[in-house]
């Protein structure tokens, strides 16, 4: 294959079950027109079961889709009829059941019709990609090779890329870079072993979990209350994974290494338990059919009970010491206490960490190229806060190996093989604590560490995914206080990233936000706000407000400590599967206004909201070119500074909405000004109103976008905005973004002093719908107040339709609206509520 740019501009996806319905749909999602191919369906109508899988995407949750319409981009076809159409396409990716010879009789009906220079992948979870070469012809092999996503595909961000023997070398780097960038997806290259890397590893962990459990006899309920978050994995845990993934679905990756794993050490355990059995012989199947290992009755959650057979409520305890050690103790204290404490929840997580690593240990050499893979994949895959080796070297790599190695002496262990040499022999170097360090992580194969790759794709990537012991600085601090720290890599472009918890917005880092612009235009080229880790932003927090800001410290070079980045899996629980209501659930917590409304200090909320109008404004106006580098959740505060800068970059995944409705206020940072702004700008006529009711019905419904091309609907985001899909290069973007304007010889935009304003006729025209859904019991009449003042602010107040105002005309309508209703008993009701029941109110 030539080294050519390698360009994706049509697809093809064999398969329109799950996984191939999906995949598809991540592939329009990045606005590459897709092929989705099935088995004819009705006589009438032969694409009957594309079509039927492509309205399905439409209904799912989360979404697969970024915006609904774009399904009309994957365009149905069947084998009978469309085959003459891959010859068109750049990419074929193979995602029918996962049967060898169905996949193999497949290739062999294709492959006459793949075009000259198409590239072929299997999305295959754990065959043999070298067996199913054989299928094609041999002077078509070198194009074929694995490409495993993990489900739901636009979320999960491990991709598996798998060779063959004689997979073109410049084929999968071109591949690779495609994934990354146009994608957005983490690439681990894979060796051909069965299951690959992710599952072998994560399903053995399952079946390892799963034999302790049955060892120390817990319920199916207590080693999920044991294995979830209280250690750094996913809150589904152990059990309710199961139900995720399928019953049925992990019973088929169990026999997959049963029998493709014969001389594996541990192979007396890969077999399906009886009570797993059990449950797929009844057709209890997980959380597709909604029973499995739980299932909810009377809105009560029930579980399996193995003894029984019978599901009883769930809701077993974990042990309040272990508890606290497991949330306050640092790795070596945690360990150390799990092993030598005889409390048997403690020995039992001791025995499934003290596997799992003997497991990775033993296997690495024969399924990774390094450390840094598996313990990425299992990050990227499985959603683990760390990787195995990871954990293993943050406890302490001598001392845990020792214990292993202990157990493993004393038939404690699952098997019986020893630890290999390379693992005592970097327990026992002076320059090593582990397999990780800034100079690469440990390949055993080749015994020395191994540099992370050289693609180009990956000099995008400023500030990639981190691994315990490699290199966790930021740049080059310029000033840095307790809520915001502004930096440089050596260029012109000024970063500025907030330190507060969810990156929410109080006095002092509005302050923060000041300093750094008026430094900015002094003395760098461009302002980029850009977060080390998700959200952006989760909105103003108005308990600051009460606070005295903090003096500033300056602290030289020194950055501050590295967060730990969400896994693929906390994004999908923490940002995909959240409502219109959770969002505002959020806003209200990380708002936390209790204290303040409960002294009524409202005179410096009021102080807060200027300084916040004060800021946004200071980003639209500043001299050098402003950027918001979104990834995550953009609410309130946040959604305001990104709809402030002069240019907003977002990555696909970024939810971004003026919820304070939700909890009974209204956008006053300039949200609701900057919307009638939008609308002034593209009236006819002079009349604003034909786009502000979209826009006033966005703010009223406290509406999130689900993603950032959603974003763009609902107007949050501009056209001029980026999208882009790999969250580790939004800061190189950005930054370039930012650099661009400013070489086009910037200056800020004039001031807007004749705004047109839809007035008191806008207003009636939304009241009178107010009043008929008041009338119709759809909202209360707490409801109806705030959505009159917001259709008040954003109409510009009681004033002749076509009237002029200029922008503090609408600011001020913003603070004084806000105000008003923050003074209610029954917003500052909603408010508390939601803070103690996690759920809205309706009063």
């Amino acid at each position: 294959m030539s080294d050519q740019r390698f360009l994706v501009r049509k697809a093809a996806v064999l398969g329109a079950g799950v996984m191939g319905a999906q995949i598809a749909a991540h592939l329009v999602n990045a606005n590459i027109e897709t092929l989705l191919f099935e088995l004819p369906g009705d006589a009438d109508n032969l694409n009957s079961n594309v079509i039927k899988a492509v309205e399905k995407l439409k209904k799912q949750e989360p979404a697969p889709l970024s915006v609904k319409n774009k399904a009309s981009c994957i365009q149905p076809a069947n084998y009978d009829q469309h085959l003459e159409l891959l010859k068109e396409c750049d990419l074929v990716i193979e995602a029918i059941a996962e049967r060898m010879d169905w996949k193999r009789d497949l290739y062999v009906k294709i492959a006459p019709f793949l075009g000259e220079h198409t590239v072929f992948a299997s999305n295959t979870s754990g065959l043999s990609i070298n067996q199913l070469a054989e299928a094609f012809p041999e002077n078509l092999r070198h194009r074929f090779c694995g490409i495993h996503f993990f489900n739901p595909p636009r979320y999960m961000h491990l991709v598996e890329l798998i060779p063959c023997h004689v997979s073109d070398a410049v084929m999968l780097d071109h591949l690779e870079e495609f994934l990354v960038t146009y994608l957005g997806k983490g690439v681990i290259r894979a060796k051909d072993t069965p299951n690959f890397i992710a599952n072998r590893i994560g399903v053995f962990s399952l079946l390892a979990t799963m034999h302790h459990s049955r060892s120390f006899d817990f319920g199916f309920d207590l080693v999920d209350a044991l294995t979830g978050v209280l250690i750094g994995r996913p809150k589904s845990a152990t059990f309710r994974t199961v139900d995720v993934v399928g019953l049925d679905t992990l019973a088929h990756v169990i026999h997959t290494m049963r029998d493709a794993l014969p001389e594996d050490p541990w192979h007396r355990y890969f077999e399906v338990p009886d009570w797993l059995q059990g449950l797929i012989e009844i057709g209890a199947l997980g959380e597709k059919v909604k029973r499995g290992v739980y299932q909810k009755i009377k809105n009560e959650i029930h579980v399996l009970d193995r003894a029984t057979k019978e599901y009883r409520l769930s809701g077993a305890d974990v042990d309040d010491d272990l508890k606290r050690l497991l949330k306050y103790s640092n790795p070596p204290e945690k360990f150390a206490a799990l092993r030598n404490n005889q409390q048997p929840q403690a020995q039992f997580l001791w025995s499934i960490f003290r596997d799992l690593f003997h497991y990775c240990a033993i296997q690495l050499e024969s399924i990774a190229d390094n450390a840094r893979d598996l313990d990425l994949a299992m990050r990227w895959g499985f959603g683990w806060n760390q990787g195995p080796f990871e954990i293993w070297q943050a406890a302490g790599w001598k001392q845990i190996a020792l214990w292993i190695q202990e157990d493993i002496d004393a038939g404690k262990s699952m098997a019986q093989v020893p630890l290999p040499q390379w693992v005592m022999a970097i327990a026992n170097s002076d320059g090593l604590q582990g397999v990780h360090s800034k100079q690469g992580s440990f390949a055993p194969a080749a015994g020395k560490l191994h540099a992370r790759s050289q693609l180009p794709v990956y000099r995008r990537q400023l500030f990639p995914d981190r691994l315990i012991g490699e290199d966790t600085t930021y740049g080059e601090t310029i000033f840095e206080t307790d809520a915001v720290r502004l930096w440089h890599s050596g260029d012109r472009i000024a970063v500025l990233s907030f330190k507060s918890k969810m990156h929410t917005i109080g006095i002092d880092v509005l302050e923060g936000i000041q300093q750094a612009i008026k430094e900015a235009e002094q003395n760098w080229r461009a302002l980029v706000i850009w977060q080390t880790e998700p959200p952006f932003s989760a909105g103003a927090n108005l308990q600051k407000a009460a606070e005295k800001p903090k003096p500033e410290t300056q602290s030289g070079n020194a950055p501050p400590a590295p967060p730990q980045p969400p896994t693929a899996f906390q994004m999908l629980l923490k940002k995909l599967r959240r409502t219109t209501q959770a969002a505002v659930l959020q806003v209200a917590r990380e708002l936390d206004m209790a204290d303040v409304l409960m002294a009524k200090k409202l005179a410096e909320v009021e102080e807060m909201i200027k300084q916040f109008q004060q800021t946004s404004q200071m980003l639209r106006y500043s001299t050098i070119p402003t950027v918001a580098a979104v990834d995550g959740l953009a609410l309130g505060g946040g959604c305001e500074f990104v709809m402030h800068c002069d240019r907003a970059v977002a990555t696909m995944e970024s939810y971004i909405g003026l919820v304070e409705t939700g909890v009974g206020l209204l956008p006053a940072g300039g949200g609701c000004k900057e919307l009638a702004m939008r609308s002034a700008q593209v009236a006819r006529d002079g009349d604003p109103f034909p786009h502000l009711k979209y826009y006033f019905q966005t703010v009223a419904m406290a509406e999130l976008a689900r993603s950032a091309e959603q974003a763009k609907e609902l107007g949050y985001l501009r056209f001029a905005d980026t999208i882009i899909m790999h969250r580790f290069e939004l800061l190189y973007v950005a930054k370039a973004q930012a650099l661009a304007i400013a070489e086009a010889g910037y200056r800020p935009p004039l001031p807007m002093r004749e705004i047109p304003v839809a007035g008191n006729t806008g207003i009636a025209t939304i009241q009178s719908q107010l009043v008929n859904m008041r009338e119709g019991g759809f909202i209360s009449e707490h409801d109806n107040l705030i959505a009159n003042k917001v259709a008040y602010v954003m109409c510009g107040g009681d004033l002749t339709p076509g009237s002029l105002v200029d922008e503090d005309w609408l600011l001020d309508l913003e603070r004084a609206a806000f105000m008003e209703l923050l003074a209610t008993e029954k917003t500052q009701a909603r408010i508390e509520y939601t803070l103690k029941t996690g759920k809205p109110l309706r009063n």
